[in-house]
């Protein structure tokens, strides 16, 4: 009886992929495999011409670049991902020219809040809920702060 790994690939063909099955493998199409290559987001693949294959490594790419764009990063920040930068990136200054728009929220008296969302990453419902935080936060500290209220817990 043959032994169950004769059935299997032999070890230099397993991690061998053409173009529509990495495709496949990854939920994209071979175009978009194209493009990602041509944009550097993607190694090329080994080989060349119609021996060109595709091993392991590009479909971890494939499927990194994928999530990151499905969580709606930009190509030019997944190509800065890939490079090694870190996820969490200090803030960019805003190169001249940039148009901005900031709000300037009053929450009491002597006391502001500046708020870019689009750099801050934050949607209209999680700024309005940020700004009721810091106003309740700032009249919880007024209220502890006033003359024989009790420490809040």
């Amino acid at each position: 009886m043959p032994s169950e790994s004769a059935d299997l690939d032999p070890p230099e063909t397993a991690d061998r992929h053409t173009i529509d099955e990495l495709a496949t493998l990854a939920g994209v199409t071979p175009r978009t495999v194209r493009f990602y290559i041509a944009q550097g987001l993607l190694d090329r693949p080994a080989g060349s011409k119609r021996g060109a294959f595709y091993q392991r490594r590009h479909l971890e790419q494939l499927l990194l670049v994928r999530r990151w764009t499905d969580a709606g990063l930009s190509l030019e920040r997944v190509r800065e991902l890939m490079a090694g930068a870190p996820e969490d990136p200090p803030p960019r200054a805003a190169a001249p020219g940039t148009v901005e728009v900031w709000s300037r929220v009053t929450v009491a008296d002597g006391l502001e809040v500046h708020i870019e969302p689009g750099r801050a990453g934050l949607t209209p419902e999680q700024v309005r809920a940020l700004v009721r935080g810091i106003t309740g936060l700032y009249r919880q500290l007024r209220a502890e702060a006033e003359p024989g209220a009790e420490p809040a817990p």
